[in-house]
């Protein structure tokens, strides 16, 4: 299962999908609430309800969706999706998971450049309450800065849609975003930073892998050189989609019957489930 972020869409992930089901993966890639219409309809009329959207909503979305599966997916999430992935780990769900360049959970302080970054959401008039769109010159020079020139129009105009300033807030201030540490019933987390990321910095990726790190399951980070927050569409997204998946796979082998047991721990412990 594949999570968009922020001023995104399930278009985002159409390379790595087409990826993954050439070597044979049942692959989903389930949009946020309300943005589940072509990107010209969400910029033109978005949903009003889009605006009210927290981060809770979000994870609850995806969450009933994970529970209608079979079988435990694998998960992975860019940016905001990062961090919903990491909500839906600590809730026991999904085989393993990955977030690229995840915002971060309550108790990682956001790192200056992050902020600067998206002032124009903290700053924004009544952004709490209104979806919000990135500005092109945002786009180019915070979100997809290594991008060649040539290049930075035609994927703006491709890839960016309205999204609710709230989560941004949220993210900030630690607000819907708290993580158990340690949890014994989250998967394997990957967490992968990208050198000239300038929405998630290196230093916050870091920062968040070291709290992670605090579960008992497998916690890792892996940076990805020379790319900045859009890595799943520039140059070289085939390495990040193969090395990431890889990674995945080898992690949910050995989590499948443990997963199951603490899964049941967790109903049957008044301890454990009081935290949830």
């Amino acid at each position: 299962m594949l999570i968009h972020g922020a001023w995104l869409t399930p278009a985002s992930w159409e390379p790595f999908r087409a990826h993954y089901e050439a070597r044979g993966f049942t692959v989903i890639a389930p949009a946020w609430p309300y943005l589940d219409r072509p990107i010209t309809e969400l910029r033109a009329n978005p949903d009003p309800r889009l605006a009210r959207l927290n981060l809770k909503d979000i994870a609850d979305h995806y969450e009933a969706q994970i529970r209608a599966l079979p079988e435990k997916p694998i998960l992975m999430g860019h940016s905001f999706g990062g961090l919903i992935v990491q909500m839906l780990l600590d809730r026991g769900l999904g085989a393993a998971g990955v977030a690229i360049d995840p915002a971060p959970p309550f108790g990682v302080p956001a790192h200056p450049r992050a902020v600067w970054t998206s002032l124009s959401v903290f700053t924004a008039w009544n952004a709490w309450n209104r979806a919000l769109t990135m500005s092109f010159d945002n786009f180019r020079t915070g979100f997809a800065n290594t991008l060649p020139e040539s290049e930075m129009r035609a994927a703006y105009d491709q890839y960016i849609v309205p999204t609710p300033g709230r989560i941004f807030f949220q993210a900030l201030l630690g607000v819907g975003s708290k993580l158990t540490f340690p949890n014994p019933i989250r998967p394997p987390l990957l967490l992968t930073a990208a050198e000239f990321d300038r929405t998630v910095p290196l230093p916050m990726v870091r920062a968040n892998a070291k709290k992670q790190a605090k579960s008992p399951s497998k916690t890792e980070l892996k940076i990805f050189p020379q790319r900045s927050h859009v890595l799943c569409l520039e140059t070289g997204w085939e390495e990040v989609a193969d090395s990431i998946l890889d990674w995945a796979i080898e992690a949910a082998k050995p989590s499948a019957s443990t997963q199951a047991t603490a899964a049941d721990e967790l109903r049957t412990s008044p301890q454990l489930a009081e935290a949830y």
